[in-house]
């Protein structure tokens, strides 16, 4: 097995375990009221994981990478906030800011802790107002491709998704333990 399907597959698992407490059989749990309630109800719960997550991180553990070359965690929420406003453009809503105004390496530019939690949450505030405002039947544009506008918007929720894992894995590599776990 290699070291990539052994991370994905720690990975994994840490993500299962996360929304399962411990001590509890899977039949008991309570699940999030906005689990398998539609995109916008997911979407809300991804948002309100990622923050609490984010929040929960010690400010200095923003700059903490699992290896060189790797993101950091305040990159990968920076990455977060960027891919939010771009797939939102992409999926035929304007995003509240101008995409040519970004810095330059954003990933690198903005690092601090509050810096990069108000960026994530303006972002994650810009896709729900999008997607509600939105005609996800629009055909658009994402990578050369035709797509739907609905079909961007699930894409950020699975982008969304995707890192959230990351960043649990990070947190719990640095002695986080993700709030809605407890």
């Amino acid at each position: 097995m290699t070291r990539i399907h052994l991370a994905l597959g720690v990975l994994a698992a840490l993500v299962v375990a996360a929304f399962l407490s411990p001590g509890k059989p899977a039949a008991q749990q309570t699940a999030p009221p906005e689990l398998a309630q539609g995109w916008l109800p997911e979407f809300t719960l991804t948002t309100r994981q990622l923050l609490s997550l984010a929040d929960a991180t010690p400010a200095d553990k923003f700059a903490w990478r699992p290896a060189p070359g790797v993101r950091s965690i305040s990159e990968v929420y920076v990455h977060l906030t960027i891919g939010n406003y771009y797939l939102l453009d992409r999926a035929g809503v304007k995003p509240p800011i101008d995409l040519a105004a970004i810095p330059k390496d954003p990933e690198k530019t903005i690092t601090a802790k509050a810096d990069v939690i108000k960026g994530l949450r303006e972002s994650l505030d810009a896709v729900s107002k999008g997607y509600q405002s939105a005609d996800r039947q629009k055909k658009v544009q994402i990578f050369g491709r035709d797509a739907l506008s609905d079909g961007v918007f699930l894409r950020i929720l699975v982008h969304n998704n995707e890192h959230m894992g990351q960043s649990i894995a990070y947190a719990r590599m640095n002695g986080v333990r993700p709030p809605w776990s407890q």
